[in-house]
């Protein structure tokens, strides 16, 4: 392989995986970083009250042992291996997640209405479906979908799911057959079918501790926010006026914010990176004198008319992330430019997390609140709406003809997992030092 200057920008899970294959090739690349931290998404922050919060609900669940090996090394095997515990809320009920494989716990006269449902659309001759909600409803069935699913992608995605394509599902929505749907409808049972059942999680220093090495292997160079990107020069401007020249260019920058930094980027490129839709997370952490506040580790809460889409409990995932004795709540509210701008302040929807909170009885009206705070997450989940497929075809071919190696979620522009976002950089690293790009035309 040939060894050139190859520039990183971007330090979360998918630049430590770029930068670690370059450090396996024996270069000590540069990673730019706009914030004044390293890991990305994937950073952790400590409060003075001893309450660690991760930037959204970090796990790893994956089932790569190379992976599994690697982050667990970076962490002096020090690591929690836990049951995965999933529950959900729905109109005042707890429920067993996935829903679909736990009817039992819902009115009977609805449950017969889901089964009669579900056998009428199984029984239909299969078709062809052209969307997300033709999906769901050929799955399941109209009432159950309308009732769950739907609810759920207009407050996660932010769009109908008749406006969503199906290429992100994977292995995310399970399908029952009639034989899981009865059993599950007339007890509790526990099927091994989602697909996540373990995880593990960093005993201390909450998930950034997967990144430990990257000081050691990368020189990153923090509080350099890039403005332009000129492909013809192989150069990168940074906001605070630093310049650097570069052989090869990985970028984990999310594409709405890339492609208008390149110079001579044509305006159908432009416009096709401003249709691609993103959510924005406001992540609303509270700490809160018990730690009795959930069984499971994350709640899906369907209800719309409750301001979060789910929770996650900090604390039940390792022991060091709340001061002894007391519990973390994290909750996830989402907007999107496109679908739903965000037009509420953070501090506005502390306060409404933590009454509707209390509505859905996670919090007492006795519990006593010793943390709040809110993050802003700018690029959250990427939403596969209609428009995704096309207009990634156009912005991903464009920077492939100017060699561009762009990876991470953002980059790549999927639903990626860490596993996914590290090998992701990996890949772009490897395209960069092979000089995979054609030449320029003047």
């Amino acid at each position: 392989m040939k060894q050139n200057n190859v520039v990183v920008i971007g330090s979360g899970m998918a630049g430590f995986g770029a930068a670690s294959r370059l450090n396996a090739e024996g270069i000590r690349p540069v990673v730019y970083d706009r914030n004044d931290y390293y890991g990305g998404h994937t950073a952790s922050f400590r409060d003075a009250s001893g309450f660690l919060f991760d930037l959204g609900p970090h796990i790893s669940f994956t089932k790569d042992a190379r992976i599994q090996n690697l982050l667990a090394s970076h962490v002096d095997q020090q690591y929690e291996a836990l049951q995965v515990k999933l529950d959900n809320y729905w109109q005042g009920l707890r429920l067993t997640h996935p829903v679909q494989l736990h009817l039992n716990g819902l009115p009977h006269e609805l449950v017969v209405e889901i089964i009669t449902d579900f056998v009428k659309v199984h029984e239909a001759p299969e078709k062809p479906v052209a969307n997300y909600e033709e999906w769901l409803i050929a799955s399941y069935g109209r009432r159950f979908a309308e009732l769950f699913p739907l609810q759920y992608t207009r407050k996660y995605h932010l769009t109908t799911a008749a406006n969503m394509s199906t290429e992100w599902l994977g292995p995310r929505m399970y399908r029952p057959s009639l034989q899981e749907l009865l059993r599950g409808a007339l007890a509790p049972w526990k099927p091994e079918v989602h697909y996540i059942t373990h995880f593990r999680y960093p005993k201390r220093g909450g998930f950034l501790s997967y990144l430990r090495p990257f000081p050691q292997i990368a020189d990153i160079r923090l509080q350099h926010e890039v403005v332009s990107i000129d492909p013809k020069a192989r150069g990168v401007r940074f906001a605070n006026g630093t310049a650097v020249g570069f052989d090869e260019l990985v970028s984990s920058i999310a594409l709405p914010a890339l492609l208008p930094m390149i110079a001579g980027a044509p305006a159908d490129v432009v416009e096709a990176a401003r249709r691609l839709a993103c959510s924005t997370c406001v992540l609303v952490n509270v700490g809160v004198d018990r730690a009795d506040l959930s069984e499971g580790q994350i709640t899906y809460i369907y209800d719309e008319d409750i301001c979060f889409t789910r929770l996650s409990f900090p604390h039940m995932l390792s022991a060091t992330n709340a001061p002894p004795g007391c519990g973390s709540i994290q909750a996830e509210v989402y907007f999107s430019d496109k679908y739903r701008p965000l037009d509420k302040t953070p501090e506005v929807l502390i306060d409404r997390v933590i009454a509707d909170l209390r509505r859905c009885g996670t919090l007492r009206e006795s519990d006593r609140i010793l943390y709040r705070g809110a993050n802003v997450v700018r690029y959250a989940n990427v939403i596969f709406d209609l428009e995704r497929t096309a207009a990634l075809a156009t912005v991903h071919g464009y920077l492939n003809d100017i060699g561009i190696h762009y990876c991470g979620r953002y980059g790549d522009w999927g639903y990626m997992w860490t596993d996914e976002s590290f090998i992701s950089g990996e890949r772009a690293a490897d395209s960069a030092l092979s000089g995979r790009r054609p030449s320029l035309a003047s």
